[in-house]
């Protein structure tokens, strides 16, 4: 059965007090949702934590079948190869999820608007006002 992951980073301040959320369900039931504050970050750093997080999880959840769903068009179009990863600090989290990515029989990866990825954005945060 195919596991969806939704993600979202968040950092107030860019850089600033950063948190990820994570919701990975099926078709049947919400598996797993995460809530975290990673410190200080820029909100693209947040969203590629939220992205790693994701992928670890799903990993130890043994699915080997995920859809990603996240509203950062950047990290979305960069994990595709649409775009090239200019921002050195952001090239080892790049490295890292592309080497998440070969642990799946299949991975797939799609930008949402915001309004369709609520559940993670609202745990995004909370893992910031949870350090606040």
């Amino acid at each position: 059965m195919k596991a969806h992951i939704y993600t979202d980073g968040a950092a107030r301040g860019n850089p600033g007090p950063a948190g990820i959320g994570i919701v990975i369900k099926n078709e049947k039931k919400v598996l797993l949702e995460v809530s975290a504050f990673i410190g200080e970050a820029t909100n693209n750093v947040a969203e590629y934590m939220a992205l790693i997080r994701g992928l670890e999880e799903a990993i130890d959840l043994e699915e080997d079948e995920v859809e990603v769903f996240a509203d950062s068009e950047l990290m979305v179009k960069q994990i595709k190869d649409e775009y090239r990863v200019k921002n050195k600090g952001l090239l080892p989290l790049h490295y890292h999820v592309k080497s998440l990515i070969k642990k799946f029989k299949r991975f797939s990866i799609s930008h949402i608007a915001r309004e369709k990825n609520k559940r993670a954005d609202n745990l995004a945060n909370q893992g910031i006002d949870s350090m606040l």
